[in-house]
């Protein structure tokens, strides 16, 4: 798998999920830029590790959440490189993946689930809509949206975050359709729980044991699981694939 020329963004690329695909990028000779949001610490470090492999990235602190930030990370990306090829939509509002303190149906509030629709589908829009104008003028786009597993099968029901995945699994579907006609293919990648992971350190040890006994892989993901299929859908060998959700789960679902 050749990406050497391509540039890359990845929102929340500091850590778990979303530094594996930096990651993977990079070592396929892709330019990734790396988005954070905090944490400038941990994405330094993915930085740091990059350019020690031999690769290429920058860093760009910027919330999804804010139009004005991320239009100037866009730009700032368009001036330096002049291209985006593909933006991965990984970030998304904090979130701990424990069910002894998730909120039930009968105890959640709207703002929760309006904190999880601002960071995953809000963000999304958001960086879509910055890389668009340039993805259209050249006439190739990859877009990949990070869903959730938890869609199909709220084994766990996290009310607030599953409903945002499945709101930006429909955002991606529609995307597809209005953009293929300029060479942009828009695909979601849904994961299983992935350990480890900060959201899923505090996912109790029984709840752990049981996914694995259902997965018929018989082990959770873990973050390089995820990326390579990523780098599938943003390479060549991926050109005919729109319009997709991939669950990446061992067959759990």
């Amino acid at each position: 798998m050749d990406l050497k020329g391509n540039v890359v963004l990845v929102t929340g690329a500091s850590r778990g999920i979303g530094a594996a695909i930096a990651r993977a990028f990079a070592a396929e000779g892709a330019c990734v830029i790396i988005n954070y949001l905090k944490n400038e610490a941990r994405a330094r470090d993915v930085v740091e590790e990059i350019r020690e492999h031999g690769g290429e990235a920058i860093l760009y602190q910027a919330d999804v959440r804010d139009e004005a930030q991320v239009g100037q990370m866009v730009q700032s990306a368009i001036d330096q490189y002049g291209q985006i090829d593909c933006l991965v939509n990984n970030a998304l509002s904090h979130y701990t993946f424990n069910p002894k303190t998730r909120k039930t149906a009968w105890g959640i509030s709207w703002e929760d689930y309006q904190s999880q629709l601002d960071g995953s589908l809000r963000g999304s829009y958001i960086a879509t809509q910055a890389v668009l104008p340039f993805m259209k003028e050249k006439g190739r786009g990859r877009i990949i949206n990070m869903v959730t597993n938890l869609i199909d099968l709220p084994i766990v029901p996290y009310h607030d975050y599953t409903t945002a995945k499945a709101a930006l699994w429909g955002f991606t579907k529609n995307l597809a359709r209005d953009l293929g006609h300029f060479g942009i293919t828009v695909n979601a990648v849904a994961p299983g729980l992935t350990y480890p992971t900060d959201s899923s350190r505090e996912t109790q040890e029984d709840v752990r044991e049981m996914i694995v006994k259902l997965t018929p892989l018989k082990r959770l993901a873990q973050p390089d699981d995820i990326a390579g299929v990523v780098l599938f859908l943003a390479s060549d060998w991926g050109r005919f694939v729109t319009g997709q959700c991939i669950r990446v789960d061992g067959g759990l679902v």
